[in-house]
């Protein structure tokens, strides 16, 4: 029997579900269904029948979360594939693929969103079992989730009759179809046989790569092309920009699934949800009596079918079938049918350069974080945070100077020829155009308070001489 291979699509924009998710942190990333966030509880759900490592596509920004958050919850460490920008699944996948078979194995893989809810996870492991020897004999297996309601946010596959005990076996996919209109989807529940197309799929490696070569021999050529030029920096294959922008984006779907006669669909009923807005949020949290679903320190009275997420106090009254979204640097009030046009939003802010659509206030970097918690003309004030052991890269400034506060644990400083260590209490100045480097030698958590000052303050008034990070 051929190995099950995990592979994990870490994209995304961050736009659906603003202000908790931005294009630099997207919802992969959050605890939005549990302790775990997404990715994790991806992977989580498929361990107990992986028998590889994870093979994780994300976008060149992401790595260092990706990374992270697989080795906090102890997953065996990951290839993790960067596309130096996002060209959909099609080339994803076939880039996943050739990372697969690299190692001498011909695998089956099985692709996962990382930003799906699954609550069922023993029914979708039964159902990868399930699909296995139709995938190992060639056939290009995705998953259908049997629809609960005529849902017209999700693209349909309609697929042949079962068997005639009934039983939910694999079976030939007749069509895929667009999200339809209301009337259209509930004739399509009423009807059977169609299933909501949830983007996860069983096939084996090379099978995915002749059928991709068949239909879009241009993906497969540029693909190959990154993959064979890429850089390869301990876990991360960096794919060939030059070449991976070369490449044509596409869907799966398009590229392969809609052509191909070995598409096969395995009708599925494990909880799915891909949480695409706040309202598909609400319905999978847990809900009180008057159906309000809350995370954080929320407050309602006389409120009823309403979401709110909080970082401080949020009071909700007299309210009805409203999501309320609170972060450190925005707050998102919509109607919970209107969700769908937050991505609008998103799109104004980046119309008018608002660092909002993509950073939080809190921006993680590889070393750890930082906030910015004031500013104003000619200063800024930020909390850093620097994990054990980890260190900025030695750089300076052409137009502001620093001055650094620790608050705990312990800093190495580097300034120009000196190095030095500061504890608790203790500062050090930074003057414009000195060489500096930040480290934390201790094994807890650094904290300091980083004052700035000068007349202009931008995250690229940097040049950095040496980075751990590869980072230029």
């Amino acid at each position: 029997m051929a190995k099950l291979q995990p592979v994990l699509l870490s994209g995304g924009s961050g736009t659906r579900l603003w202000p908790l998710s931005r294009e630099a942190y997207p919802k992969q990333f959050l605890p939005l269904a549990g302790d775990d966030t997404m990715l994790q509880a991806t992977w989580l759900r498929v361990a107990a029948i992986a028998d590889a490592a994870p093979i994780v596509v994300a976008g060149e920004d992401h790595r260092f979360l990706v990374a992270e958050q697989l080795r906090q919850i102890g997953a065996p460490t990951p290839a993790i594939v960067l596309e130096p920008l996002g060209r959909n699944t099609a080339p994803a996948i076939a880039a996943a693929a050739l990372q697969a078979l690299a190692g001498g194995d011909d695998p089956l893989l099985l692709v996962l969103p990382s930003d799906h809810v699954v609550r069922d996870g023993e029914a979708f492991r039964a159902a990868v079992r399930q699909a296995m020897p139709a995938a190992e004999a060639g056939a290009l297996v995705t998953f259908g989730i049997v629809p609960g309601a005529p849902e017209t946010g999700f693209g349909y596959i309609h697929a042949e009759a079962g068997e005639a005990d009934g039983s939910d076996g694999v079976r030939k996919v007749l069509r895929f179809v667009e999200k339809p209109d209301a009337a259209t989807a509930q004739r399509y529940l009423d009807g059977g046989g169609y299933y909501w197309n949830s983007g996860m799929f069983l096939l084996r490696a090379s099978r995915y790569l002749d059928e991709l070569q068949r239909f879009r021999p241009d993906i497969v050529a540029a693909v190959r092309a990154a993959f064979d030029a890429a850089a390869r920096d301990g876990d991360f294959i960096r794919l060939d920009k030059a070449a991976f922008a070369a490449c044509p984006s596409d869907s799966i779907d398009y590229a392969v699934m809609e052509k191909t006669d070995a598409a096969c669909v395995l009708p599925v009923d494990i909880g799915w949800n891909d949480v695409g807005s706040w309202s598909a949020l609400w319905e999978v949290s847990p809900q009180d009596a008057d159906g309000n679903a809350h995370h954080g320190d929320v407050v309602s009275i006389d409120s009823r079918n309403s979401y709110a997420y909080a970082r401080r106090l949020v009071a909700l009254v007299g309210v009805d079938d409203l999501v309320v979204v609170e972060t450190d640097d925005a707050v998102l009030v919509a109607r919970k049918d209107r969700v769908q046009q937050v991505k609008d939003v998103v799109a104004q802010l980046k119309a008018g350069q608002r660092s909002q659509a993509v950073l939080h206030r809190e921006v993680h970097r590889p070393w750890g974080s930082y906030d910015s918690i004031d500013m104003a003309d000619g200063f800024q004030v930020k909390r850093i945070k620097v994990k054990p052991g980890a260190r900025l890269s030695l750089q300076s400034h052409q137009r502001r100077a620093e001055h650094w506060v620790v608050v705990r644990g312990t800093a190495r400083v580097t300034r120009d020829n000196d190095v030095f260590e500061l504890f608790a209490n203790q500062s050090a100045y930074i003057p414009i155009g000195a060489k500096h480097r930040l480290e934390n030698p201790g094994s807890a958590m650094l904290e300091l308070i980083e004052v700035q000052s000068g007349d202009y303050l931008g995250e690229d008034d940097i040049v950095r001489y040496e980075d751990v990070y590869g980072r230029s």
